[in-house]
């Protein structure tokens, strides 16, 4: 296959509402170094598949209010940042980025990928992926990546592979049985027991042509809304159409409108060091931590008889924590979060009643 082909598309449109108050309306999480590497995690994402996609080939959807950050972190070419003009979930997003790719290479094949995701064994990643390009460009086929669950987790979808019938050819390829949503915790265990489930990436491989073809039978109300304008595509009428497309595009995940339906999907079993860092508790596990367990982000902060807190504070404060444990305790200046990591769940309420009582700016 040839590399000029390759193709990736970054998601970069989410609020991650999860991680407020540091992930803001104008500023999400995915525009943010998280972990303190000095990278925000688009930045690494775009990073991550330098060696695997040529540049030229790379684009971003984002949200029309994103498209200038996107632009500065990555230095990409403006072309290359598709902006939405609605949020409508992942179907029509990758819709966006499939059909306007296609406009400039009908033989593309195209890796999907979010833009905040974190993933520690890099030269692993690129070995995978090269292989997943290479199935990818010799069969119809909708491919994901699933990642070798370490733990129970009840906050990840899961893909239960065909494990007895591998694909010929490729290390741990294998059909997909079916995908199942975040479990209950004894569910959980059961699925780690039985070594057919691995967590839903979110990252997917097809061809450009395939993956048209499933829209077109699964989700044919959004394929034809774009199709209608293929023609449009790289051109001045562009933004025009998308504006009008997405007003008829109903909101909905790929996952649900096709990957769930279709019979020709696949899953590469791996272990990346992968984490969606959905939440501070995940953000928790993946950072580094003091004598007592506390992952201190960037910050000083002196604790006593604390353990099992994430502390992020501005520069030029410190905190002193006594006796708390398993806290998330953010503080950005203006906002001051303090939730019990079993609670954390509810920091979207939290965030509506702050946006509601305190004003949008707070959000």
């Amino acid at each position: 296959m040839k590399k000029k082909n390759r193709y990736l598309l970054i998601m970069a449109g989410g609020v991650g509402s999860r991680f407020w108050p540091m992930s803001r309306k104008d500023t999400p999480k995915q525009f943010l170094d998280i972990l303190g590497t000095g990278e925000t995690l688009l930045q690494m994402t775009y990073r991550r598949f330098m060696n695997i996609v040529p540049q030229e080939n790379i684009y971003v959807v984002t949200s029309e209010d994103s498209n200038d950050i996107v632009v500065s972190q990555l230095g990409i070419d403006a072309g290359h940042v598709l902006a939405e003009p609605l949020r409508r979930n992942t179907a029509p997003c990758i819709a966006y980025g499939v059909f306007r790719i296609m406009a400039e290479n009908p033989d593309a094949i195209i890796a999907v990928a979010p833009s905040d995701h974190l993933i520690k064994k890099e030269d692993e990643f690129r070995m995978v992926m090269d292989e997943a390009f290479r199935f990818a460009g010799e069969y119809d086929a909708l491919l994901t990546l699933g990642i070798r669950p370490d733990r129970p987790e009840t906050g990840y979808g899961y893909i239960q592979a065909n494990t007895m019938q591998p694909v010929s050819g490729y290390d741990n390829l294998h059909k997909v049985k079916a995908f199942t949503e975040k479990p209950e915790l004894a569910m959980a265990k059961i699925f780690i027991e039985s070594g057919d489930f691995y967590w839903n990436s979110g990252i997917f491989i097809w061809k450009g042509s395939t993956i048209l073809e499933s829209y077109d039978r699964h989700l044919p109300d959004i394929f034809h809304t774009f199709n209608d304008g293929k023609d449009l595509f790289s051109t001045q009428s562009e933004k025009e159409f998308i504006t009008r497309a997405y007003a008829q595009c109903s909101s909905i995940s790929v996952d649900y409108g096709i990957m769930e339906k279709a019979d020709n999907v696949y899953v590469i079993c791996t272990d990346l060091g992968w984490s969606d860092l959905g939440t501070w508790s995940s953000l928790y596990l993946h950072s580094r931590h003091d004598k007592n367990d506390n992952a201190v982000l960037n910050s000083r902060a002196f604790t006593y008889n604390s353990e099992g807190n994430i502390i992020s504070l501005p520069k030029d404060k410190i905190a002193v924590v006594q006796g708390l444990d398993d806290y998330i305790i953010i503080d950005t200046g203006d906002v001051l979060l303090i939730v019990s990591r079993d609670q954390e769940q509810n920091i979207k309420r939290y965030l509506e009643d702050v946006g509601r009582e305190a004003g949008e700016k707070y959000l």
